[in-house]
C-alpha cells in the first residue's frame, strides 16, 4: 500500500510529540520546538513536491476522450468511460484534471444545442422563443478579498515590546490555523465567496424570474412545460405565485420524476384541481412506459417512465411526453370551438 508523502512526514512528528509530553520540564523545549517546526511546514508546497503541472489540453482530443453514436463519453483509445483516478494519490491533481474536462464539455453541450437544436444561447435578461431554463446556476463564485484588520494594540498605549510580541503570537496563530485548514482541506487552494445573482438566488426565483419576464410576456398561445426532478418543485411554487397566469397561459406540463410535494408546498385545492387535469408524471419505474403508478399524493397522475434511473427518465419518456402535449393541444381547440345546440339550430332555419 502507498502512503502520501504528507503521511510519512507528519505521522513520526506526532508520535515524538506525545513521547516527549510525557517527559520532565526539561522536554518543554523540545516540545516547543517541534510545534515550531510544525507551524512552519507549508502543506500546500509539500503536496505540490511530487506532483505533476497543472497543465491541461483544452479539447477533448487532447485529453484523448471523444463522445460515441450513442452520446457516451469514451476514451478514444481504450473505450472506457471516463476515470478519475488517473494518477494514484494524487487525488488534488485529479480534482484538477477532472475540472478542466468538465469546462470543455460544458462548451462541448452547449454547442451541440446551438448546431443541432438550433438554439440561441443568450444571457438574461435578452428574450427567448424556445426556452431552456437553468434553475441551478443560482451564484458565480469569486475570490474573497483579503481584509487586513489593523491590530487594536497599534493604538494603545503598550510598550513597543510587548505590542510586537503580541503580534508575533497573532501571526504564529493565524499560520497554525492555515496550516491545520490546509491540512483538513488541501483541495481550498483560495477563499471563495459566492455572489449570488440577482432575483434567481434559487431555483424557484428563477423559474418565476424566466415566467415574469419572458414566458408571460410570450405571444405563444400554448405554452408546455418538461420539468425534470427538483424542477418539478420549481413549477408547483411558480404556480403557487403565479396561479392565475400559469392556468390562462399553459396548456401543459410534463414532470420527469418531480420531486415536488403539494403538501410540504402548501398547494391549495384549486392549484391540486388544476394540476390533475393537465399535468403527468413519468417516474422512475421499473414497468413500460406509461404504466400506471400509484401515487400517495392528489395532485397529478404517475406512470412509468420506462427506465429505474432517474437522469434517463426525460430522455425515456420524450415520445409519451409529445403525444402528451399534443393531445393536450387538440383538446384546448376542442374547447374553443362554439357548442352546436338545438336552438341555434332552429334559429338558423326561421332565418332562412
Amino acid at each position: 500500500m502507498s502512503i502520501s508523502l504528507s503521511s510519512l512526514i507528519l505521522l513520526p512528528i506526532w508520535i515524538n510529540m506525545a513521547q516527549i509530553q510525557q517527559g520532565g520540564p526539561d522536554e518543554k523545549e523540545k516540545t516547543t520546538a517541534l510545534k515550531d517546526l510544525l507551524s512552519r511546514i507549508d502543506l500546500d508546497e509539500l503536496m505540490k513536491k511530487d506532483e505533476p503541472p497543472l497543465d491541461f489540453p483544452d479539447t477533448l482530443e487532447g485529453f484523448e476522450y471523444a463522445f460515441n453514436e450513442k452520446g457516451q463519453l469514451r476514451h478514444i483509445k481504450t473505450g472506457e468511460p471516463f476515470v478519475f483516478n488517473y494518477r494514484e494519490d494524487l487525488h488534488r491533481w485529479n480534482q484538477k484534471r477532472y475540472e478542466a474536462l468538465g469546462e470543455i464539455i460544458t462548451k462541448y453541450v452547449y454547442e451541440l444545442l446551438e448546431k443541432d437544436c438550433n438554439l440561441k444561447k443568450i444571457s438574461i435578461p435578452e428574450g427567448y422563443g424556445v426556452i431552456v431554463l437553468n434553475p441551478n446556476e443560482n451564484y458565480i463564485e469569486v475570490e474573497k478579498p483579503k481584509i487586513h484588520v489593523q491590530s487594536s494594540s497599534d493604538s494603545s498605549d503598550e510598550p513597543a515590546e510587548k505590542r510586537e510580541r503580541k503580534d508575533k503570537v497573532s501571526k504564529e496563530t493565524k499560520k497554525r490555523r492555515d496550516f491545520y485548514e490546509k491540512y483538513r482541506n488541501p483541495q481550498r487552494e483560495k477563499e471563495m465567496m459566492q455572489l449570488y445573482i440577482r432575483e434567481n438566488g434559487s431555483p424557484e426565483e428563477h423559474a418565476i424570474y424566466v415566467w415574469d419576464h419572458f414566458i408571460a410576456q410570450a405571444a405563444a398561445e400554448n405554452v408546455f412545460f418538461v420539468a425534470h426532478s427538483y424542477g418539478g418543485l420549481a413549477f408547483v411554487e411558480l404556480m403557487i405565485q403565479r396561479e392565475a397566469d400559469v392556468k390562462n397561459k399553459v396548456t401543459a406540463v410534463a414532470l420527469t420524476d418531480s420531486v415536488h410535494n403539494v403538501w410540504h408546498q402548501e398547494a391549495g385545492k384549486t392549484i391540486r384541481e388544476w394540476m390533475r387535469e393537465n399535468c403527468c408524471n413519468w417516474v422512475s419505474s421499473s414497468e413500460p412506459l406509461d404504466t400506471s403508478v400509484e401515487s400517495m399524493l392528489p395532485d397529478c397522475p404517475r406512470v412509468s417512465a420506462g427506465t429505474d434511473r432517474h437522469e434517463l427518465t426525460s430522455w425515456k419518456s420524450f415520445p409519451s411526453i409529445f403525444k402528451f402535449f399534443t393531445e393536450a393541444s387538440e383538446a384546448k381547440i376542442s374547447s374553443l370551438k362554439p357548442a352546436v345546440t338545438r336552438r341555434s339550430h332552429r334559429i338558423k332555419h326561421e332565418e332562412l
